[in-house]
């Protein structure tokens, strides 16, 4: 059975299928709503049930409270039709944003490099056609046993690679998903995902300077978004800080500091968080924003800020951000959302993710 979803203020039509989450049938006929962790956490997918029914699934209760499900608000990656239904969703017009319908794909795993202690490569080659995605995109990887919840995993490889795209893989303490990526994928293992999904992206047509801000795995984007400027001549000013506990878990530095010097606009700036005081090490200490706020003397006004990485280090970037004078408008970010997060309330109720 299929229901017929019209999304308000678009005036757009999709057919949705019994089962389907409004987000999911939306994504794949190629319209965006907007959306970030996938997994009813995060509450960015919320949306408005005008007329008709809907199941609210697996919504967490800090995402959509009782009070909002009695105002007919929804989360458009949980939520599935019971009807044809009309939704208005928060669409903002986005003229840097590239929208790519959702398709299902098979990888080969061509290769897999073990990048820290804690962090892994996996290489997967497509066929065929490859994937159409926007630097800052990311895919939902099926993993055996797992697919009814799918891991996200930002691509770290250019746009222009499109038949092998690459996954930088954080083992999580008790995660199931990356335990398996990490102990059990082999190279030349099939493994099934779909995508591009997300809203996070370079906007090309602004002229201001542009700092990244990374920590951990959060490298992925940063990594495919910086590669893609360059491969397209970039002259803008971009600062890239990225931040890991120490020297060992600093990974892709010999790539950003060849980067570097070949690009006199662009800076690379590690800072380590843990590193043992005589360990010889020379760069950076401390956090990224106490980094990025010595680097800049505090003031950020007139710049684009891109920030990848776990909440608490958005938070506390987003803290500095605002300190030194750059406007929400100006900021954009991808948090990262892991199984065990459906219990903890979002850290930054004043921004959405996108």
């Amino acid at each position: 059975m299929t229901y017929e979803i019209t999304i308000d203020p678009t005036g757009d039509t999709i057919e949705v299928e019994a089962g389907q989450t409004l987000l999911d049938a939306a994504l794949r006929a190629g319209i965006y709503l907007p959306h970030a962790c996938g997994h009813g956490l995060c509450g960015s997918c919320k949306v408005t049930v005008l007329e008709g029914e809907v199941l609210h699934g697996d919504a967490s209760p800090f995402a959509l409270m009782d009070i909002e499900r009695e105002e007919g608000k929804c989360l458009a990656c949980c939520a599935t039709p019971l009807s044809d239904l009309t939704i208005e969703a928060d669409v903002e017009e986005e003229p840097d944003a590239h929208n790519h319908p959702v398709r299902d794909f098979v990888g080969v795993v061509s290769k897999i490099d073990t990048l820290t202690p804690r962090i892994k490569s996996i290489f997967l080659a497509i066929e065929h056609d490859g994937i159409d995605f926007q630097a800052g995109h990311y895919i939902n990887l099926l993993i055996p046993g797992m697919e009814d919840t799918p891991r996200a995993f930002s691509i770290a490889s250019p746009p222009s690679e499109r038949n092998l795209i690459e996954l930088n893989v954080a083992l999580v303490d008790g995660g199931k998903g990356t335990t398996w990526l990490h102990n059990e994928l082999k190279i030349g293992d099939e493994i099934r995902f779909s995508g591009p999904y997300g809203r996070f992206f370079v906007r090309e047509s602004a002229p201001e300077p542009m700092i990244f801000l990374a920590g951990g795995s959060g490298l992925s984007s940063p990594k495919s978004m910086i590669l893609e400027l360059f491969e397209h001549g970039e002259t803008r000013s971009i600062t890239f800080i990225y931040g890991a506990r120490n020297q060992a878990e600093l990974y892709y530095r010999e790539l950003f500091e060849e980067l570097a010097a070949e690009h006199p606009n662009f800076t690379y700036l590690p800072v380590l968080s843990s590193e043992p005081a005589d360990s010889g090490w020379e760069g950076l200490r401390g956090f990224v924003h106490e980094a990025a706020r010595e680097h800049f003397g505090g003031k950020f006004a007139g710049h684009k800020a891109y920030m990848c990485g776990p909440p608490p280090m958005i938070d506390a970037c987003i803290t500095t951000l605002i300190q030194g004078r750059l406007f929400e408008r100006d900021m954009y970010m991808e948090n990262f959302y892991t199984q065990a997060s459906k219990d903890a309330a979002p850290k930054s109720p004043l921004f959405k993710s996108i």
